[in-house]
């Protein structure tokens, strides 16, 4: 069936304006679609959503991450083999990440990662035949937040929680940050890292992430707006 913008999609179903907007310039097609011949597929249940100039994705609740090409993953290295760490991202499969992939990283000069490390990371392949594999760094050789993510805590959330807390339109971390001095760091594979003054605020401000995902914005608001109280009373 052929589908349109802000429509709510199945499997199966085909978008033809991505076709169309090929013929001009570059198109970036995101998670839930799949393109094979000339048509543009829906591979999940969602609403199909469009970033200008010319992105495209599938906007769906889900829990099990499905590893995409370009998004930034909180990991946990669970194996050291060779030159490779195996990282859990918590797919299907373990990533790989090669000791090179870290800023400054030579064969003198290897990066220190153990076991068990928390790494923000960026997948530059993933394709359901081959397994994923990550960098942390950019495009220049440079690591900017990605790395080793020291101390704070990480907890699980559903996806649909970090596209939301992500948006542009959320105002849940801006308003925290001026109320509460902290570090995050969100995965799009339902992980989030934070680090705030103390223990006590960390868990304080997850439970708060945590917390939004139900609130419309203008309970988000309501929420920041008198931050103190309401970060007070998930702490026990």
């Amino acid at each position: 069936m052929k589908v349109s913008i802000g429509d709510v999609v199945l499997p199966g179903d085909y978008f033809d304006e991505i076709s169309t907007d090929n013929a001009k310039s570059r198109v970036v097609i995101g998670p839930g679609l799949r393109k094979e011949e000339d048509h543009v597929y829906i591979t999940k249940a969602g609403v199909l959503k469009k970033k200008n100039p010319h992105t495209y994705w599938i906007d769906s609740y889900q829990k099990r991450y499905v590893p995409s090409r370009g998004e930034n993953v909180i990991g946990i290295v669970s194996q050291k083999a060779g030159d490779i760490f195996r990282v859990d991202i918590g797919g299907s499969t373990t990533a790989a990440l090669s000791y090179l992939s870290f800023e400054g990283a030579t064969k003198k000069n290897r990066p220190e990662v153990q076991v068990g490390d928390i790494i923000y990371a960026k997948l530059v392949i993933a394709s359901k035949d081959m397994e994923p594999e990550l960098v942390c760094i950019d495009s220049f050789g440079h690591k900017g937040r990605l790395g080793v993510l020291t101390d704070g805590f990480v907890f699980k959330c559903s996806i649909n929680l970090i596209r939301k807390i992500l948006s542009p339109q959320c105002p849940l971390l801006e308003s925290l940050k001026n109320e509460w001095p902290f570090e995050l760091a969100a995965g799009m594979n339902g992980r989030i890292w934070i680090k705030a003054n103390s223990m006590k605020e960390t868990i304080a401000l997850g439970n708060a992430v945590l917390g939004a995902e139900f609130m419309s914005q203008e309970e988000i608001k309501k929420m920041s707006n008198n931050i103190s109280a309401t970060l007070a009373g998930h702490v026990y």
